[in-house]
């Protein structure tokens, strides 16, 4: 790794690492970014990332293996948006999403890993968490997109897609307005190019180019 280059290892479609690159998108931090595929992780984020998964940040001074810390980091160094501009409540929403949200998300879409579950009981909690939401909503949640916007987009995004025109079809007039929203804007096309996957050896592959 170059000394002024830090390394991201990332996997396109993990709501996570979504978050994460875009946070280094909008600061403009490049990194080197290395794809990898989450079913045969390379030694070497097996050796970076205290916990086995991506994404996992490594910088000339630490490793950072938190979506959440690895924005919080990039945006602290440059914040153009002013991301981190917003209401103590913003962390709140972050905190809502990360635990019971996303704890009710999985049991939704990964039914078949919690046989022991009701799937249709998680998926009544999480639609408690998206009515709030809705209820919350301006175009964003404060006056201006925050970090707590593109911190909890990806997991609703991941949610909608599980059913999408079941998630259409719900009274939630704002969340699909900022979903969609989210979805169109050229940050997140930016964030969700294919890059192959990272072998040991390869020519680095710069995010953003």
């Amino acid at each position: 790794m170059a000394d002024t280059i830090p390394v991201l290892y990332s996997f396109r479609r993990c709501p996570y690492a979504m978050r994460a690159r875009l946070a280094l998108l909008v600061s403009g931090q490049q990194v080197e970014l290395r794809e990898v595929v989450l079913r045969d992780k390379p030694a070497a984020l097996l050796a970076a990332s205290p916990s086995a998964t991506v994404p996992c940040l490594v910088h000339a001074t630490g490793v950072i293996d938190e979506s959440l810390d690895i924005m919080i980091w990039a945006l602290r160094r440059h914040d153009p948006e002013g991301w981190l501009g917003m209401p103590a409540s913003g962390h709140d929403w972050i905190t809502r999403c990360d635990g019971p949200f996303k704890h009710a998300l999985d049991r939704v879409k990964y039914a078949t890993r919690f046989p022991d579950e009701d799937a249709e009981e998680h998926r009544t909690e999480a639609c408690a968490f998206l009515r709030d939401l809705d209820n919350s909503l301006g175009p964003w949640l404060f006056d201006h997109p925050t970090l707590a916007d593109y911190a909890i987009a990806p997991f609703v995004r991941q949610f909608a897609f599980i059913d999408k025109p079941w998630f259409d079809a719900q009274a939630w007039p704002r969340l699909h307005i900022w979903l969609e929203t989210f979805m169109n804007a050229p940050e997140f096309h930016a964030i969700m190019g294919k890059f192959p996957r990272w072998h040991p050896g390869d020519a680095p592959a710069y995010f953003p180019d």
